[in-house]
């Protein structure tokens, strides 16, 4: 996509957007999803979702994994007590998913793993049925933080990251 275009389209939707694509029923579900998920394993999963990028990131040419990399220091993902935080990171103007995991969740799985489950939600992303998208991604991530940090007892009731997407 050429620059103006891409520039049109990132300036042209805001929150709004996203409230359409996602309305408060469909944001409750991945609360509810999170939530349910976090009750496994002692991982925390927070789900960004945005409209588009900003002005500074369109002007310099960044990308939507360097706004996931920026989202994921933001949001606090990677400051829980066992490094295993996962950002979910979805960019509606060009209906792509990023996955930022924190460096415990990354020895244990590799980026090609976070590459094959964005590739697994794509169809849906493209197809506009967010919501469907981020659940899959929900369920993935969750059998990944169940084989690497399954919920010990000290870890009941220890949530460290809002449930709730992020929305922007």
């Amino acid at each position: 996509m050429d620059r103006l275009s891409r520039i049109f389209k990132h300036r042209w939707l805001d929150e709004a957007d996203v409230r359409r694509a996602l309305p408060a029923d469909a944001l409750a579900r991945l609360t509810a999803a999170v939530a349910a998920s976090e009750q496994h394993h002692s991982g925390e999963i927070r789900i960004c979702v945005e409209a588009g990028l900003p002005w500074s990131y369109l002007r310099h040419r960044r990308t939507a994994h360097d706004r996931a990399l920026m989202m994921f220091s933001k949001l606090r993902v990677w400051d829980t007590e066992h490094n295993n935080g996962v950002l979910v990171y979805l960019l509606l103007a060009e209906h792509t998913l990023e996955i930022v995991a924190d460096r415990g969740l990354n020895a244990r799985a590799s980026s090609g793993h976070w590459a094959a489950i964005i590739e697994r939600m794509k169809p849906a992303l493209h197809a506009g049925r967010f919501e469907e998208g981020l659940m899959a991604a929900i369920a993935a991530i969750d059998g990944t933080l169940r084989q690497g940090f399954a919920r010990r007892p000290e870890d009941a009731d220890h949530n460290e990251l809002p449930d709730a997407p992020f929305v922007n």
